[in-house]
């Protein structure tokens, strides 16, 4: 899936979500997904830190001076 596709299928998703949740819900669903993906982009940016600082071990059990 190139970017064009992508960009029309989220669009198309969110609007079929809109045709069919109250306002409330799509303010909760949204607030969940900007959730997730800030999530996503800190456990990415962290593991990249690891990877650079090339720490031993799984970045959860990193030594001190890491």
């Amino acid at each position: 899936m190139n970017s064009c596709e992508l960009v029309a299928y989220v669009s198309s998703l969110a609007c079929m979500i809109s045709k069919c949740s109250s306002r409330e819900e799509m303010e909760v669903l949204s607030a969940v997904l900007i959730q997730l993906g800030e999530t996503l982009h800190l456990m990415l940016v962290h593991e990249e830190g690891c990877t650079r600082r090339k720490c031993p071990g799984e970045c959860g059990e990193m030594p001190e001076e890491c």
